[in-house]
């Protein structure tokens, strides 16, 4: 090894620290650490998990070259703590130091690309009269599921080691941290620092927090600078983007206030890479530092005028809501002077933010935009199918999460992992973190995600815009789902490929501007008559519940003719007898608020206008409480069951 990486692991060896239990002796070692920003320690959150599970206040030690400081655990990703299995996904755990401390902090990579390769693994293990650091050589050599790196056999790692950095010595960076080795065998797993980002908001105040410190440029007592370290392309006549470039557009970047959302950072660093895809899937984007990381190939950064051109869509989206940072845009200028190659400035000068990530306007002006339903093609959309399990007493629902970016075929993102499946009561509980965890990633700001709920006509009473995953939501964001999106039901009955009848009634509703509402059921007898001949701009209205009785053999009817749209009341109505005079006002109320739709398009979130009416106790909005939507567009059907043979041993 060269002295550079010699110095490198002494800057390691002092952010690297071991967890204690607290108080003035020595106590067993639970586990190793390391400082990712001051203050700010992470470890494995099954180093803690025993010592913490009864109680997530208890202060312990943490320890290492010139620290020895009273801490307590921040957070962990742990789901649940009685566990003694600790998934690789939810092994982290962040510590805070109590009161200040200097040390040393770890340079923690940005690339979202997992690590294969060499790598040097630290952390502490037991022995008299005190613990003793440790640094091995590694191989990881695959991966398992979303985070996890597989550490390959013949390497030594020592009980205790657990919770330290693995570091890339040729990057100079920490791509992942020990989680354990293999019972009775060499090797180990580890978890990729990318699973950071399950924090959330935490991790975005880390990750400024780690920028920030190593943008002051500080030195060891050596006189040493972990970014001066690193390996990487030399300043040269700026050419190349440079770990000290990197350095400094990461401390300017952490300056400003966060990304709104996900796809903001998505659609700014697919812009600054020409419209190019990068390869792979996308991670999860929470922080400007997140989209820079998107800006390689393999491990190499790519043109610096690509990094410029994205800085440079990240200050015009600061500087479009009054968050300007003046230090951004001047260093973005003089480092573009650096650049040689003049004839190519244009690339990362002349850059205008696209018109999706212009601010949104106030929506409680006195006109609203209405944001237009997607098509295919014409932007994301998230779709969860229930299922009911057959013959089950009370019902119950298999689940599927599926996710349609609106450039390719949708993807299943998760499905029921049960064998029996959910009672209604506690599809709400199951759905929390699978589906509101998508939802919250995908939404735009001042636009969130469309969601559609496919269900079996018996179950199209399921008050699923009443839904909240968020038990506490902020005071300007209305917590149930359909106030917050536009929120349609689907029929499961018509998943795979449409028929006739539905596209053509599609095609005929779509063509128009005007759109009037149908009495469903017509007087008289229920049957198909009516439904096959309604006029193709009448769109179906119920006053009664579509998952029952006299509704449901209307709903099935109005289905099986094609109708796409239908909207109906989900409340209790009397099975004989003429309709109370409520229905009459409901039916009244409904046609005028089709009058104001100018396409079908529109509809969806018309109706989330009214909801969100509703949710913030406007007047006059009440009587669209339990309304119901079906918007069912056959150009783009749910996802079709699986019908191919599954292999099974014999």
């Amino acid at each position: 090894m060269s002295e550079r990486h010699d110095r490198l692991f002494d800057l390691v060896r002092a952010a690297t620290v071991h967890l204690l239990p607290a108080g003035g002796k020595d106590g067993p070692l639970w586990g190793s650490g390391f400082f990712v920003a001051p203050g700010w320690v992470l470890t494995a959150a099954h180093v803690l998990r025993q010592h913490l599970a009864a109680d997530r206040t208890v202060a312990f030690r943490v320890r290492g070259e010139g620290v020895d400081a009273e801490a307590r655990l921040a957070d962990w990703l742990i789901t649940d703590p009685r566990n003694p299995k600790v998934p690789l996904a939810e092994d982290l755990a962040l510590v805070r130091l109590t009161g200040e401390h200097p040390h040393e902090c770890v340079w923690l990579t940005d690339r979202a690309a997992r690590h294969s390769g060499a790598l040097k693994a630290c952390g502490y293990y037991p022995g008299p009269p005190e613990a003793h650091f440790r640094m091995v050589d590694a191989v990881i050599n695959g991966q398992e599921d979303t985070h996890g790196l597989i550490i390959k056999p013949d390497i030594d790692l020592q009980s205790g080691m657990s919770g330290g950095p693995l570091l890339d010595p040729e990057s100079g960076a920490v791509v992942g941290l020990i989680k354990s080795k293999r019972r009775d065998k060499d090797g180990g797993k580890a978890v990729a620092i990318a699973a950071l980002r399950r924090f959330g908001e935490t991790y975005r105040t880390v990750m400024a927090a780690h920028d920030r410190w190593h943008g002051e440029e500080p030195v060891s007592d050596r006189g040493d600078n972990w970014v001066d370290l690193q390996g990487g392309p030399a300043d040269g006549q700026g050419a190349a983007w440079t770990p000290r470039d990197r350095r400094q557009a990461l401390a300017l970047l952490a300056e400003l206030p966060p990304p709104p959302d996900e796809p903001t950072v998505h659609v700014i660093a697919r812009e600054a890479r020409s419209g190019n895809k990068w390869p792979g899937a996308t991670p999860e984007l929470r922080t400007w530092r997140d989209g820079h990381g998107l800006l390689y190939a393999g491990s190499a950064p790519l043109d610096p005028l690509t990094f410029l051109r994205y800085l440079r869509l990240v200050e015009a989206h600061a500087r479009a809501r009054d968050a300007a940072n003046p230090a951004l845009a001047d260093w973005i200028t003089r480092r573009l002077r650096r650049d040689p190659r003049k004839d190519l400035h244009a690339l990362a000068r002349n850059v205008a933010l696209p018109d999706e990530l212009l601010p949104p306007p106030d929506d409680h002006g006195p006109e609203r935009v209405v944001i237009s339903y997607p098509g295919p093609g014409e932007g994301p959309v998230v779709a969860l199918l229930l299922d009911p399990v057959i013959s089950a007493q009370p019902v119950r629902f298999f689940w599927q999460i599926w996710y349609d970016d609106g450039d390719g075929l949708p993807e299943l993102h998760e499905a029921d992992p049960s064998v029996h499946g959910c009672r209604p009561d506690e599809l709400v509980q199951a759905l929390r973190v699978p589906l509101g965890g998508l939802l919250e990633s995908k939404d735009r700001e001042g636009h969130p995600v469309p969601l559609e709920v496919g269900l079996p006509a018996e179950h199209f009473d399921t008050a699923v815009h009443r839904w909240r995953f968020a038990d506490i939501a902020a005071l300007n964001d209305p917590g149930h789902l359909g106030a917050r999106r536009r929120l349609v039901l689907r029929a499961l009955e018509r998943r795979g490929y449409p028929d006739n009848l539905w596209l053509d009634r599609w095609q005929g509703i779509t063509a128009g501007r005007r759109f009037e509402g149908w009495r469903m059921p017509p007087p008289g007898a229920v049957d198909a008559t009516g439904y096959h001949a309604a006029e193709r701009h009448r769109i179906p209205v119920m006053c009664r519940p579509a998952g029952q009785g006299t509704g449901n053999v209307a709903m099935k009817h109005a289905l099986r003719s094609g109708h796409p749209v239908a909207l109906w009341h989900t409340g209790p109505h009397p099975e004989r007898g003429a309709c109370p005079p409520e229905c009459d006002t409901l039916h009244a109320r409904v046609e005028k608020f089709l009058e104001t739709l100018g396409s079908l398009a529109e509809l969806p979130d018309r109706l989330r206008h009214v909801r969100q009416d509703i949710s913030e106790q406007r007047p006059d909005s009440a009587w669209a409480e339990p309304l119901a939507l079906l918007y069912d567009d056959p150009r783009r059907p749910l996802p079709a069951e699986e019908t191919e043979t599954v292999d099974a041993p014999l």
